[in-house]
């Protein structure tokens, strides 16, 4: 009698334990954001002849357009695990300095357009304080980043990416909330660190 007691008791222990470390609840995100962001034209193999243009400069900054989306585990109610996705989209002109003899037809005209994707892949804890209708909260998030040039001239890379930063979700209805969000958004772009901040504004969806 003891033993199957025992064997009980093990069980109910065993089935908290495991129900402790699953979400009881959380929200996805969804919305617009604004992103800080460098655009790279290091090269123009689409244009420029070999050895016979460069793009001048060979970085210029940029303001990003595109969306934010996340979903969020609450294991407690103020302590849950984000996934959190992103996608900014840019263009910017740059001046072709030709280094062949002027009027060749081999030079091309100037300027020349470039498009740029910034795309982000995090996960990280997540603070949040329900305080009525208000909950802000804070957050850390690493994982992995990657920008995209095509257009005048290609290039990528991916590199390693950390989000700092926070918000505040206001309750609408039930289940529903706008969330203001900002963020400083730091990668390390073909060998060279960036660092920019990132708004944020949408629908939170909670369950």
């Amino acid at each position: 009698m003891r033993k199957i007691a025992g064997i009980c008791l093990s069980i109910a222990l065993t089935a908290g334990i495991a129900h402790a470390q699953i979400p009881t609840s959380g929200n996805i995100f969804l919305g617009y954001s604004y992103s800080g962001g460098d655009i790279s034209a290091t090269s123009c193999p689409a244009v420029c002849p070999p050895g016979g243009a460069a793009f001048v400069p060979s970085s210029r900054s940029a303001g990003f357009n595109g969306w934010e989306g996340s979903l969020e585990g609450k294991f407690l109610p103020w302590i849950g695990v984000v996934l959190d996705v992103s996608r900014h989209y840019a263009s910017r002109d740059f001046t072709v300095v030709c280094f062949l003899q002027p009027g060749s037809p081999q030079c091309p005209p100037s300027p020349q357009t470039v498009h740029s994707n910034i795309s982000t892949y995090l996960i990280g804890p997540r603070v949040s304080i329900p305080l009525g209708k208000f909950t802000p909260f804070a957050h850390a998030l690493f994982g992995a980043g990657h920008i995209g040039d095509s257009g005048a001239t290609s290039n990528s890379n991916t590199s390693f990416a950390t989000a700092i930063g926070g918000g505040l979700d206001y309750k609408l209805i039930k289940g529903v909330a706008l969330r203001l969000q900002g963020d400083e958004v730091h990668t390390r772009f073909f060998s060279g660190g960036q660092d920019h901040l990132r708004f944020s504004t949408g629908i939170d969806f909670r369950f």
